[in-house]
């Protein structure tokens, strides 16, 4: 019986390990698929509702970390990881994205002889100020096996001398689950709870520190969403991080009556606004590409994207951080200009089911053997 220990550490990572735990089960004969939960999104909102939409089974490991600043995170995640490492002798971790859970456990298994996935390899920024690139880039330098979204990732890792044995290009696993669960966020009341119309609002997110942590920056962009709610609706729901902040620098008594600010919302809820926004405004990273598979223009207010063919083929626009340019890009957007969009390559849903059946070979498990050509 061959055992893995998949790692989540904030939310996005829940979208990405509940795919790959459903199918495993086609193989739990021969080997055993446990979550460890670092408990770097600790808040209930980022976390225990997203674990229920996601019909994720209770932690089987749970760390508890809750924040720090990034080296004394990613310091109690290794102290704790270890330990459950150690207890539980695993053949494999698997760590999906670019999350400080992500570089810290890997850390801990490659320094203890363990075997490491990343999911979600080869994505590059190229901006080293962003924790996130650096993170990637850690992981996937001593990852074993790298399971790549996009074609820029295949480039990336081979520029940067990963061998072509390592590299698997299995599609985006992220719209596993949002085809698993579009018919619920289909069903549910989310519009008619906020009080929206379909294609007649706008859906915001916004959590990075080049984005929210000064006060002249993030009141810039209560001024902009002021103002372009004039035009539609705005539905904001905040990032803890992001609350904070607002909070911090009384900003949250500037917004108008058009533009809601909601406590975060659980996957569901989420995926019903993002599929029936007419345009969703954000700097993350897993959002670029939910709106490229939705059809959905998406502007990302930042320099630069890990996920380029989000911009080359998709719905993405990389708009930059001045507001001026988001602003007229949203403007076009709202007047029914928008660019030709298209969906990449093995987007198909069936990613999670691609990388268990190349795993479950690899570690030489008996039934169910899968040959993947790459």
């Amino acid at each position: 019986m061959k055992k893995i220990i998949s790692v989540v550490g904030a939310r996005p990572n829940f979208m990405k390990v509940a795919p790959l735990h459903k199918a495993f089960q086609k193989y739990k004969a021969d080997l055993e698929h446990l979550i460890c939960h670092t408990g770097q999104h600790y808040d209930e909102n980022m976390s225990k509702i997203f674990f229920n939409d996601l019909d994720l089974p209770k932690p089987d490991f749970y760390l508890g970390i809750g924040s720090a600043s990034h080296a004394v995170q990613a310091a109690h995640i290794m102290i704790e990881f270890e330990k459950v490492v150690l207890e539980y002798k695993p053949d494999l971790v698997i760590v999906v994205g670019d999350v400080n859970s992500t570089v810290a456990c890997s850390l801990v298994a490659t320094k203890l002889g363990v075997k490491i996935a990343h999911v979600e390899a080869g994505l590059r920024s190229f901006d080293r100020t962003m924790p996130e690139e650096i993170n990637r880039i850690l992981t996937d330098s001593i990852a074993d096996f790298l399971f790549v979204t996009e074609q820029s990732g295949i480039e990336n890792l081979k520029h940067e001398g990963i061998s072509d044995e390592k590299i698997f290009f299995t599609g985006n696993i992220m719209i596993d689950s949002l085809l698993s669960y579009i018919e619920k966020a289909n069903q549910a009341t989310t519009l008619t709870d906020f009080n929206l119309l379909p294609n007649d609002y706008v859906l915001v997110t916004l959590h990075r520190p080049s984005n929210v942590d000064e006060k002249q920056s993030l009141s810039e962009l209560v001024d902009f969403l002021n103002r372009l709610s004039k035009r539609r609706k705005i539905i904001f729901p905040i990032h803890p991080r992001t609350h904070v902040n607002l909070e911090k620098h009384s900003l949250l008594d500037r917004t108008n009556s058009n533009l809601k600010l909601t406590e975060p919302v659980g996957f569901i809820d989420f995926l019903c606004l993002m599929k029936n926004a007419q345009l969703v405004i954000t700097d993350s990273g897993g959002i670029q590409e939910e709106t490229t598979f939705l059809n959905v223009p998406c502007i990302t207010i930042r320099d630069s994207t890990e996920r380029p063919v989000t911009v080359e083929i998709g719905s993405n626009y990389l708009a930059g951080i001045d507001l001026n340019n988001v602003e007229q890009i949203a403007h076009s957007v709202l007047d029914g200009r928008v660019k030709k969009r298209d969906i990449p390559e093995l987007w198909d849903g069936k990613t999670a089911e691609r990388i268990a059946g190349i795993l479950c070979d690899k570690l030489n498990c008996e039934k169910n053997r899968f040959v993947f050509k790459n």
